[in-house]
């Protein structure tokens, strides 16, 4: 009973980070309607953050390589989706293609490119970073810190969360035994 209790305060107490969610074309979804250049632009793709591609039964979601991307085919895809609802996890930094495999559609502009980049503090391979070459100059002023991703604001209201449900077990278990 009382290793059944640690483990349960273990995996309560263990920190939870999730990425990103894009929604993909956002209200207007993966259709022939939305740019999705612009949208693209105006996202960051983190190693680790998810698309949402949500579409009705004439589209479909194709991974292609750069040469389907820009010849808009589908005959060497890396893998289909369909089925109106697809979340696609990024897991790697670099160029991601996404096309409609229906005829007509790329052409018409409905091929997504996402240009994913390494999480903070890891480079693509995911070890740390380690800073190379020589040391800016101390007269030059350093450059305002980023700005803030929704990733650290999730994970901390994650763990303020955990903390609770953890605290109400650990109650539980000590009137009840």
């Amino acid at each position: 009973m009382a290793m059944r209790i640690a483990l349960l305060i273990l995996a309560l107490a263990t920190p939870v980070v999730y990425g990103a969610q894009h929604v993909v074309g956002d209200s207007q979804g993966w259709s022939q309607t939305a740019d999705y250049a612009t949208w693209a632009s105006a996202q960051t793709f983190v190693v680790g953050d998810t698309l949402l591609f949500t579409y009705d039964s004439t589209h479909q979601v194709d991974e292609v390589n750069q040469a389907g991307y820009n010849s808009c085919s589908s005959s060497n895809v890396i893998k289909n989706y369909n089925g109106g609802s697809t979340t696609i996890t990024l897991t790697t930094a670099g160029p991601m293609y996404f096309i409609c495999p229906t005829p007509g559609h790329c052409s018409q502009g409905m091929k997504l490119l996402v240009n994913v980049v390494a999480a903070t503090g890891t480079t693509p391979s995911g070890s740390p970073t380690t800073p190379t070459g020589t040391p800016p100059s101390t007269v030059a002023s350093s450059p305002p810190p980023p700005p803030k991703s929704g990733v650290a604001s999730i994970s901390c209201n994650m763990n303020n969360l955990m903390f609770g449900i953890l605290l109400v077990f650990v109650t539980m278990f000590a009137y009840m035994g």
